[in-house]
């Protein structure tokens, strides 16, 4: 068997680009071959079988001159006529079968989510497909609004349990920020507007009247960076934040354990394996309410979200935590989300 995927390919180590390589890393070691076709901008990765074209052109070459049993599609964000065109394209390809991975948990409910149904071009391309992995219901509901058969459409978590557990070592500007400072609040996400981190780095202000040790770690990349830098430096607390880039998976989930506070203040937001992979690490969990977070989290709605209500409710859960412990974390057995999608990859080969 010879997979070959196709979306973000880390880093920066979003919930999707994480999801490709936990699939990649699981195939390699158990000698499955698996090459990636990275269409971002972010072309850091220089690993043997990792592909970085600058054009659809590029891509389509790609395709023919590969060779594979099985093309696997990562699509995060909207359902673009470009990204339903190279779903389209895949399915022309000859002896291989397609496999697509929809990782938008809020799209269904977005208008053009609302609007899905057998009639329409996308219908038309999806139902060509092998398989369609949701990573939650609402996503099957909304493939299966589009035609395709119920049977074709699988729900696959990208949350892999295991991985959650993690015994890495942490960059020393981590190490040396976790030691000597507690409380710590730790966020994870792109450095875009959406993820309102100006507003985090404000309502520390007001945590640390109360909690004066306390420390704020921001891990991700993106076009706010040297905002978000400038915006620091105007603080005297600013050696209270750290504004630290990219970080390997392993090193993030190390560090979401340390902490004391997973925040995740989302203008929009679908299933964010992060705030699960905290959960399940013990860590309590502040996140704006987006309809789908999972049992345990501390919800704030978007609308009354200030840094004063934020602050507010760090301090409720900071104080919480004198009284009650942080959670063990959760080791119950899942199954890894890969072995499911190495499970369906088995599937339709033997129809091959």
């Amino acid at each position: 068997m010879r997979v070959l995927q196709i979306g973000p390919y880390p880093p920066p180590y979003g919930g999707v680009q994480v999801n490709i390589l936990s699939i990649r890393r699981f195939l390699l070691e158990r000698g499955i071959d698996c090459s990636v076709i990275n269409v971002t901008r972010h072309r850091n990765a220089s690993e043997p079988g990792v592909y970085h074209p600058t054009s659809a052109l590029e891509v389509a070459r790609l395709l023919w001159q590969l060779d594979y049993d099985i093309i696997h599609l990562h699509i995060g964000g909207n359902l673009t006529s470009r990204l339903v065109g190279l779903c389209f394209y895949c399915t022309m390809l000859p002896s291989c079968k397609t496999v697509l991975t929809f990782h938008s948990g809020g799209y269904p409910s977005s208008p053009a989510g609302e609007k899905a149904n057998p009639w329409t071009l996308k219908g038309y391309v999806f139902r060509r497909l092998d398989r369609i992995i949701a990573v939650n219901e609402k996503i099957r509901e909304m493939f299966i609004k589009f035609g395709v058969p119920q049977e074709k459409v699988r729900l696959i978590s990208p949350f892999d349990p295991c991985a959650a557990v993690s015994n890495a070592e942490l960059p020393c500007q981590i190490r040396g920020f976790l030691d000597s400072h507690s409380p710590i609040l730790v966020t994870v996400g792109l450095l875009e507007p959406e993820y309102n981190l100006h507003l985090q780095i404000d309502s520390l202000e007001l945590v640390l009247k109360k909690f004066p040790q306390a420390g704020l770690i921001i891990i991700g990349s993106g076009s706010l960076e040297q905002s978000l830098r400038d915006h620091i430096s105007t603080k005297e607390y600013s050696d209270h934040v750290l504004l630290c880039g990219d970080v390997v998976h392993e090193a993030t989930l190390k560090t979401i354990s340390e902490a004391d506070v997973f925040l995740r203040t989302t203008q929009y937001d679908g299933d964010s394996i992060s705030v699960r992979e905290a959960l399940h690490l013990g860590v309590p969990v502040i996140a704006t309410d987006n309809g789908m977070r999972p049992l345990g989290v501390h919800l704030t709605s978007l609308t009354e979200l200030t840094p004063k209500r934020l602050a507010e409710q760090i301090e409720f859960v900071l104080s919480d935590l004198s009284r009650n412990p942080k959670m063990s974390p959760d080791r119950t057995y899942q199954e890894a989300p890969s072995a499911k999608v190495l499970e369906l990859y088995r599937e339709i080969c033997a129809r091959l």
